[in-house]
Formats: C-alpha cells, structure tokens, sequence
C-alpha cells in the first residue's frame, strides 16, 4: 500500500510542477501580449494625434507654399502705403474699417483689386481659414449688388472646387479623424440617393443642413462625382450669397453675422432647398406606388 501511495505522489509532484511551469508560460505569455498590446496602443495614439503621413503633410506644405507664394506676389504689386491697411475682419466692427480703407484703392485699381480679392477669397476656401463671410460682405459693400454677387459665387465655387481636389489628394485621413461618425452617416446617405445626387446635394449647399466645409472635404471621399459638386455648389451657393452681399450694403445696420441668418431667412433657404428635392421626393413616390 505505501508503494502505491509514494508512485501517486510523485505522479502528483509531476502534474504540479507541470501546472506550475503551464501556468508560469501563459502568464510570461499574457504579460508579453499586455505589453505589445500597450505598444501598440502607443502606437496608434500616436497615429491619432498626427493623421498625415510624412508624404501627405509633404504634399500639403507643398500646395500651401504655391498658394501663398501667389497671393504675396499679387499682395507686392499693390503700393506700400496699402500695406498697413490689409487686415482679415473677424469682426463687423474691422469689416466697416477694412472697407473705408480700401474703398479709395479699390476704385483707382479695381482690377488689382479683383485680382487680390479672389485671390485671398480662394486662399481662405481651399486651406478652410474662417471669414469668407466677411469676404462676401465687403464685395457687397465695394461693387454692389450684382457685381458683388458674381464675384462671389464665383470665388466660393472655385475655393471649394480647390478643397475638393487638395481633400481628394490628401484629406481622407484628415476627414476620418475629425468627423468619424459624420463621415459615416454621410456615406450612407450619400448611398441611398444616389440616382438622385444633384437633387441632394443641392439641398446641402443651400440649407445650412451640414457645414459648407465639411461637404467640401468629404464629398470626394464618398464618391461624389466633380461635376455634381461642380454645379451644385455654383447653383446652391447662390441664394446665400446674394443675401450676404445684399446684406453688405448696408454695413451699419448690421451688429454681428448671426443677424443675417434670421428665423426668417433660414425660413427661405429651407423652402428653396425643399424645391430642389422636390424631383426626387415625387419619383420615390411614383416607385412605391
């Protein structure tokens, strides 16, 4: 009997010692995978707080350099004593004295003037800079209604053409950083409306359902074709434009930007932008029927 026991504890020794040496292995193993799994989350912490790559920052820095290298070569033809008096408003308050100091320069020079204008106006659209508002205010407030209105359309239609195509080059991880879940449920609605696209972008463009910025980066990441982009942003841009440059006429009544988008105002945008999925609305109606 004490034979069998001796062979049973031994048998017992081996299997503990084996558990104990299985057990040592996976936690060495377990603490192994916590730390290339800490590792990697360094890793992409990193790559989260940067979404650039070294080529796409590259390529940015790049385009930015051109651009700028332009608008100051186009800001050196103007005379000296100009210089002093060139200063993006942020404010209603610089916008009515950016307009009294350029309003004499702008009349003597007007096509240097248009030229530095759609220049500055494109520069703030493609590399998102804010106060292309005030942009629109001041062409309404220098050349009037309808001149200020083409100047305008135009200058925002090509800025955001320009976004689309620097987006389209280097913006997909930028987009997907800043606005993960925006950009989803873009997707899908973009997915959805497809035969009707022009309809809805239009409806984009001229209610201020998503921001003008967002739909310019992310619209060449969700397959959105250049020509529907095109003509929906040269025909959707309208409307609020030429309540912009409208508005620039009369400087002194207005206090801050938020007055030109009142309840009465955001009231038209809808209902014109309602005409424009009007189309599509009618023939998904006409298919259930």
């Amino acid at each position: 009997m004490a034979a069998p026991r001796n062979l049973t504890g031994d048998g017992g020794g081996r299997v503990l010692v084996k558990d104990e040496e299985s057990a040592a292995a996976s936690s060495s193993a377990a603490a192994k995978g916590f730390l290339s799994d800490d590792s990697s989350t360094g890793k992409r912490s990193k790559s989260e707080r940067f979404p650039l790559s070294r080529w796409e920052f590259a390529v940015f820095s790049t385009v930015f350099l051109v651009f700028t290298t332009g608008l100051l070569s186009i800001y050196l033809t103007m005379p000296a004593a100009e210089y002093g008096k060139l200063k993006l408003p942020r404010t209603i308050s610089d916008l009515r004295l950016l307009k009294d100091n350029l309003g004499s320069y702008a009349s003597e020079y007007q096509a240097r003037f248009i030229l530095g204008y759609c220049s500055t106006y494109i520069f703030m659209q493609t590399f998102m800079i804010p106060g292309t508002i005030f942009m629109s205010l001041l062409a309404g407030a220098l050349f009037g209604v309808v001149r200020g209105f083409v100047l305008v359309v135009l200058n925002a239609t090509a800025g955001a053409c320009s976004c689309f195509f620097l987006s389209k080059l280097v913006g997909r991880p930028l987009v997907c950083w800043l606005w993960p879940e925006k950009l989803r449920f873009f997707q899908a609605e973009i997915s959805k409306r497809r035969d009707k696209l022009l309809n809805y972008m239009l409806f984009l463009r001229i209610t201020p359902t998503l921001p003008n910025l967002f739909i310019n980066l992310s619209s060449p990441i969700v397959d959105i074709p250049f020509h529907v982009f095109f003509l929906a942003t040269l025909v959707g841009l309208m409307p609020a434009s030429y309540i912009t440059v409208r508005a620039g006429l009369a400087l002194g009544d207005l206090r801050s930007v938020k007055d030109l988008y009142d309840f009465k105002t955001l009231s038209v945008l809808f209902l014109i932008g309602s005409i424009s999925i009007f189309p599509a609305l009618l023939k998904r109606k006409r298919v259930y029927e």
